[in-house]
Parts: structure tokens; C-alpha cells; sequence
């Protein structure tokens, strides 16, 4: 079916049906589009399936369902919200922007929200496509997928489709990977009617976000379907279960949610599984570690390893990266909780002993104290937890990378906001206003308060345009930027973006060496 004339800017003819968009901000922009089956009922827990179209023209001009998750009036106090209403389980959907609906073959980014596994949303404002498509000629994607419990419970063999003849390939768990592998087809089969190239895709995201993206670049499934990848503050650290500890999970949300088995669970409301998973929530936190109630599982079917892994080898060692941290990621979730506040230097050696043991304990205390002059004992907890979860983790990829001779880039983000006295520093998410270059849709986050906007709006355009040239060439440089070199083992070049924006060599080096030697996960 041939594309509308020209002058109509606003429709698109698909296999599945027609969708008519709007323009906004000067670009097409095409919401809430089927990309898989709505997951309900007995498609609850079930891998996602193809979309069986429509007939007439479809409305794409409003966002549709988040998938659903816990939420607050008011938001939280760093963010000021993750997610809003409406929320349903028929949210397979995504959001495109595009210059315009044409032959141009323009490359592509597809974006991966986070939020621990449990919040967020493709439709939020801030990660609007808008000012990608207009300021780098890109065509940009942004995907709902299932989290929470209706994403990351894992059923076992029995709950996942294993064996009853439904399963298409991706039986066993991980059903967000599902979402989003479908979401790469449709882009694959789909997005040159958007003007996009098919051909020259990155996929970009952010914590959770971002562990998903390093998933889909080593998938077998995608291969030839993404050229780069973009991985921000990617929680590398994180342990991931394999199956049989993860039905410890399932059990205990069984319990939570009053069901026997997944039959009786699929029969819920999800209301009560998203108050089932806040129950989890609270039986799952540990002192010292971020909280992650949900997480994917190394299932050996749609997850055969560890998602750091994916990028070493296979044909994913040809994709270019990008990875990079803030300076401070853990100062989100601990600096603002009067709790860890309080934390007393017994406290904290003991939990570094965890990860180096005893005899070790008191020295990478010091180590930490020293490298941050008048440090209390919370923020060496807020250093060690940012090391081992984010920063390590990603300088292993980068080297290990380096090694093989894969190219990589490697960039720390170092502005403090100085909201809340300061106590965030560079937080986890802090980047994400600034990569998009869109704070009037960040007027919301308490985070922002108090920076000056020359210094944002300067370091901003820095970042917008280093991502839109890595998107479009596979090298992040641009004429506004210091010299960018890849990530080696001899320089270990890392972009340093603070109110000057600086190229440094071996950047966190201190935290390397403390950590080493330690394999990558």
C-alpha cells in the first residue's frame, strides 16, 4: 500500500493499517502504535505475539496505556514521578517523531526507558523524541514494554508457555525481552515508511534501560538489526538469578498476591499484582544494596548469560558502544533517606566486607575516605555502591572491549545539582534532561532545582549533539566538543561532562585499581 500524497504529513500507510499522526514541534510525531498482541488474559505471561492489525485509519495522536505500575500523587522527591496514569495491560505500544514521512532513509534511535524494573514509561514527556528528530534529522522510537510483575515474575517451565504448543521460540521467562525484541521487528519491518533507515539503528537506554539494551545487541534474534548502542549508567553489578533462585520470588509473590499457582494469578486484577510486587519489594531489600525486587532472569531460553557478556563477542562485538556513568550514581536512592544518612563507619566496613572481605574492609574504607576529603561514612557507602553496581561493572565492558579490539566510548557525567544542599551531587538519572536537551519537560524533577542555565544549557548542547553524531556516524566528536578518542587500555580516554566539558585519561582509575583484579560478570 503506497504512502498518502506527499502533502499529508500526518498519515501512514503500514501492513497492519493506516495511523494518522500530528505534527508537534515542527516534526511528525505517531503515538501509542500497536507493535505486538495486547498481553491479557490468557496472553498474560505469555511471549509477546504479533499485532493483527486494524482496518479504517487509526488515531496515533494521544499516548495510550503505561504499563502498569506503582504510583504516588506527587511523585518522589528526586524525579518527581516515574510514570502517570492511565496505566493498562494493553500497552505493547510505541511513540515515533519523524521530520517527515518520506523516502529519506534517516538513521535511527530507539529508545529503552528505566526505572529499576518497575517504573517508567516510553510516553513520558522527558523522553519525548522531539528535539532528536528536529535537531539531528533522526528518526526516533520509544517503546512500552511489561515491568514489574507482569514483565519480570518468572513462572518457570510450567507458566511460560513451555510445552503447550503456543510458545513461538522465547518460552521460559523474561517477557519485557519479548516486548522489546517485537518492538525491534516492527521497527526493522516498518520504520522506512517514517522516513527511517532499517538499516542504521541504535538503541539507546538507561538503567534498566540500558541492562535491556546490552540484552537485545548480543540477542541472536537481532542480528543485523542494530548497528550501535548507547548504555547509560547500566547497573552491570547486578546479580542475576537463574531460574531456581528466582522461584524463591514467584513463591513469596504467590504468597503476597493470595494465589495457589499462575492459573489463579492470571485471573487478578493488576492492581492487586503491582500491590503484591510492592509487598516483594519490601521483603527483598537488603542494607546497602540497591533494592530490586524484579529483575531479568538467566533463564538458559531468551537469557543465556549475563547481559554485560552480550557485547564480548559474537556479532555484537562489531556494534559500536557507547557506555558511561554519573559520578555519583547511588547518591538517587541513599543520600536523601535520613536512615543511610546516619550510617555509622562500623556500619559501612562491615558491608565493604561483603565485597572484599574482612581483612580487607578497613583499608578500602580508607581508600574511599581519602579519595573524597571529609567524606562521612554515608557517602563512602554511596561511593562503594555507585562503584560496584555502575561505574566498575561498565570500565570492565569498556576494557574488555578495548582488548578485543571493539569500538567503545566511555564518558562520566560529573555536574552536581545543587538541589537539596547539594547532598545528590551527579545522581543517577541527572544525564537524562541533558542528553535529551528538554528541561521544560523536566520542569517537574525536584533534581533540577537551583542549576544555572547557562551551565545547563551549555553542557546540554554538548551531550545532544554528541549523541545525535554517535547515532548517526558512530563517533560521538562534533565541533563543539573537546576530542573525543575511543576507550583503550593504554589512555582509557573518558569524556568528562561537568560545566567544562573535558577529554580525561583513565577518569576513574582510582575506583579501576581498587576493584582489580575482578573478572567482568
Amino acid at each position: 500500500m503506497p504512502n498518502p500524497p506527499a502533502q499529508d504529513r500526518t498519515v501512514v500507510d503500514l501492513p497492519a493499517g493506516r495511523l494518522r499522526g500530528a505534527i508537534d514541534g515542527g516534526v511528525t510525531v505517531f503515538r501509542a502504535v500497536p507493535y505486538a498482541a495486547p498481553p491479557v488474559g490468557d496472553l498474560r505471561w505469555r511471549p509477546a505475539r504479533p499485532h493483527a492489525g486494524w482496518s479504517g485509519t487509526r488515531d496515533a495522536t494521544t499516548d495510550g496505556p503505561s504499563a502498569p505500575q506503582m504510583y504516588v500523587e506527587g511523585g518522589d522527591p528526586v524525579l518527581g514521578g516515574h510514570g502517570a496514569p492511565p496505566f493498562g495491560e494493553d500497552c505493547l505500544t510505541l511513540n515515533v517523531w519523524t521530520p517527515a514521512a518520506d523516502d529519506a532513509r534517516r538513521p535511527v534511535l530507539v529508545w529503552i526507558h528505566g526505572g529499576g524494573f518497575v517504573s517508567g514509561s516510553g510516553s513520558l514527556p522527558g523522553y519525548s523524541g522531539e528535539t532528536f528528530a528536529r535537531d539531528g534529522d533522526l528518526v526516533v522510537v520509544s517503546v512500552n514494554y511489561r515491568i514489574g510483575p507482569l514483565g519480570y515474575l518468572y513462572p518457570g517451565e510450567s507458566g511460560g508457555g513451555v510445552g503447550d504448543g503456543r510458545g513461538d521460540g522465547d518460552e521460559g521467562g523474561n517477557f519485557w525481552l519479548t516486548d522489546q525484541l517485537a518492538a525491534l521487528r516492527w521497527v526493522k519491518e516498518n520504520i522506512a515508511s517514517f522516513g527511517g533507515d532499517p538499516d542504521c539503528v541504535t538503541v539507546a537506554g538507561q538503567s534498566g534501560g540500558a541492562v535491556s539494551t546490552a540484552v537485545l545487541a548480543g540477542h541472536p534474534r537481532t542480528e543485523g538489526l542494530i548497528r550501535r548502542v548507547i548504555l547509560q549508567s547500566p547497573p552491570f553489578g547486578l546479580d542475576l538469578p537463574g531460574p531456581a533462585a528466582y522461584l524463591e520470588r514467584t513463591a513469596a509473590f504467590l504468597e503476597l498476591a493470595g494465589a495457589k499457582d499462575l492459573a489463579e494469578l492470571r485471573t487478578l486484577p493488576w492492581p492487586e499484582l503491582i500491590a503484591a510486587g510492592g509487598g516483594l519489594f519490601a521483603q527483598t531489600v537488603r542494607w546497602g544494596y540497591w533494592p530490586t525486587p524484579f529483575l531479568p532472569v538467566i533463564d538458559e531460553v531468551t537469557l543465556t548469560g549475563h547481559p554485560a557478556q552480550a557485547l564480548l563477542g559474537g556479532a555484537a562485538a562489531g556494534i559500536d558502544v557507547m557506555i558511561g556513568w554519573t559520578r555519583e550514581e547511588a547518591n538517587f536512592g541513599f543520600a536523601l533517606d535520613e536512615g543511610y544518612a546516619a550510617a555509622t563507619r562500623a556500619q559501612v566496613v562491615d558491608r565493604i566486607a561483603e565485597t572484599f572481605g574482612s581483612e580487607a574492609a578497613e583499608g578500602v574504607y580508607a581508600a574511599y575516605e581519602r579519595a573524597r576529603p571529609g567524606a562521612r561514612p554515608a557517602d563512602v557507602l554511596m561511593d562503594l555502591i555507585t562503584d560496584e553496581l555502575f561505574r566498575v561493572p561498565a570500565l570492565r565492558l569498556a576494557e574488555a572491549r578495548a582488548e578485543a579490539g571493539s569500538p567503545v566510548w566511555a564518558y562520566q557525567f560529573d555536574l552536581p545539582t545543587p538541589a537539596y544542599e547539594g547532598r545528590l551531587g551527579a545522581a543517577h538519572c541527572l544525564e537524562l534532561p541533558f542528553v535529551f536537551d528538554n528541561f521544560d519537560q523536566w520542569s517537574h524533577a525536584p533534581f533540577l532545582a537551583g542549576l544555572t542555565p547557562a551551565v545547563r544549557d551549555g553542557l546540554a548542547y554538548a551531550m545532544h549533539r554528541a549523541w545525535i553524531a554517535f547515532v548517526r556516524t558512530g563517533d560521538p566528536n562534533h565541533p563543539d566538543l573537546p576530542r573525543w578518542r575511543p576507550y583503550d587500555t593504554r589512555t582509557r580516554t573518558t569524556m568528562r561532562f561537568d560545566s567544562v566539558v573535558t577529554a580525561l585519561d583513565d577518569l576513574a582509575g582510582a575506583s579501576r585499581l581498587l576493584h582489580t583484579p575482578a573478572p567482568l560478570i
